[in-house]
């Protein structure tokens, strides 16, 4: 994560950006020491000296082993969004705006091709389609991963869809994590692309996911409030922080479906779109995913967990149990509410019915 005091040379007086001047910072005069090289994620927060830049040219001064056409095009290609959502090269930028950015290099751009990738489709009209995304399967590419990707299955099996996202991300509106499981939105014309969008980024869509957790909340039901942040000592992860600097409001609802010994199924309601929220706020609750090899290091849940043999026994689910179960919003064509539903998938409904033999509620 960048730090949040980078030396930023300031809006001049004119209201123009002084960025648009080609007078180096310090970080950049001497050779780019400071430099940083986004082919691993980096998320930056605008502070006041950056308000009112251009977003292309505040990257340009943070990045400076990379030129303002590289960037521009780096944009373009939705490997930058602001504020979770895609952005124009030109779009000013406010204090606080967050920065997601992770710039591919020339030999993504070659590998990524169209994939004959079977897809289960829930539901498909002429603005939207609507798939049951499958455990590993990345989104978009990224981070050495170029191929088996959504994006690259898409491109394959539609002929129209959005590119306000760039061709790494055709369609693509939101996303999951590789291994989380179910409903994902995609938009086919750049019209529909910015009108569920802004669904997203008003909040008016309602998300309601599926999570396997070891142990047993202490209320039924109930709001968890945090402020999240990059975690301190790995960039990969998210964790639970004080409110202030980089940090953001995360707020997740949460209801207990159903009671094991050690173990319960919960339904949460996301009110905010953090990066793996669900799965730091079940682990801030004391109740973490089960097989959740980033956060509490369990590769797999297998049978030896329920008879006290962790790691032995049959493997019921091998990645984090979460399931985006069901997704609402107002269709872009019509205004109507429309609500779309993901079926567990065969590794969750293994490990509940084993739960429910083995592991009964008392």
């Amino acid at each position: 994560q960048m730090p949040g005091n980078d030396r930023l040379p300031e809006r001049s007086p004119s209201g123009n950006d002084a960025a648009q001047n080609d007078e180096a910072t310090s970080d950049t005069a001497n050779g780019g020491q400071n430099s940083v090289d986004a082919t691993e994620p980096v998320e930056l927060t605008v502070e006041s000296r950056a308000h009112g830049w251009r977003l292309d040219h505040y990257l340009n001064r943070i990045f400076g082993n990379h030129s303002r056409a590289q960037l521009k095009k780096a944009i373009d290609a939705g490997q930058v969004t602001l504020n979770g959502l895609n952005a124009k090269p030109s779009r000013r930028l406010r204090v606080n705006d967050r920065l997601h950015v992770q710039l591919q290099s020339a030999d993504s751009e070659r590998r990524f091709q169209p994939e004959d990738i079977p897809l289960d489709i829930l539901y498909e009209d002429d603005a939207i389609v609507v798939v049951n995304k499958s455990a590993g399967m990345v989104v978009h590419p990224g981070r050495g991963t170029y191929s088996g990707t959504l994006a690259a299955a898409l491109q394959f099996h539609f002929d129209q869809l959005s590119d306000i996202g760039g061709r790494h991300r055709p369609g693509i509106v939101h996303r999951l994590d590789r291994d989380t499981t179910g409903v994902i939105l995609i938009a086919k014309n750049n019209q529909i692309h910015q009108k569920v969008s802004s669904q997203f980024e008003q909040r008016t869509v309602k998300k309601e996911y599926r999570a396997i957790v070891r142990g047993i909340p202490e209320l039924n039901a109930d709001f968890i409030r945090t402020h999240v942040c990059v975690h301190n000592r790995v960039r990969e992860k998210m964790m639970v922080c004080s409110p202030g600097g980089r940090s953001r409001e995360a707020v997740t609802f949460f209801e207990t479906e159903e009671r094991f010994k050690g173990y319960a199924l919960l339904a949460f309601h996301p009110h905010t779109g953090r990066t793996h929220q669900l799965r730091v706020h079940a682990q801030h609750i004391g109740t973490p995913i089960i097989a959740d090899k980033q956060y509490i290091g369990e590769h797999s849940f297998t049978t030896g967990h329920l008879t006290g043999s962790p790691g032995s026994g049959d493997v019921l689910i091998a990645r984090q149990a979460l399931h985006a179960f069901r997704l609402t919003i107002s269709h872009p064509v019509s205004g109507k509410a429309i609500t779309f539903e993901a079926p567990l998938p065969p590794d969750f409904e293994t490990t509940l019915k084993a739960l429910r033999t083995e592991s009964p509620f008392p």
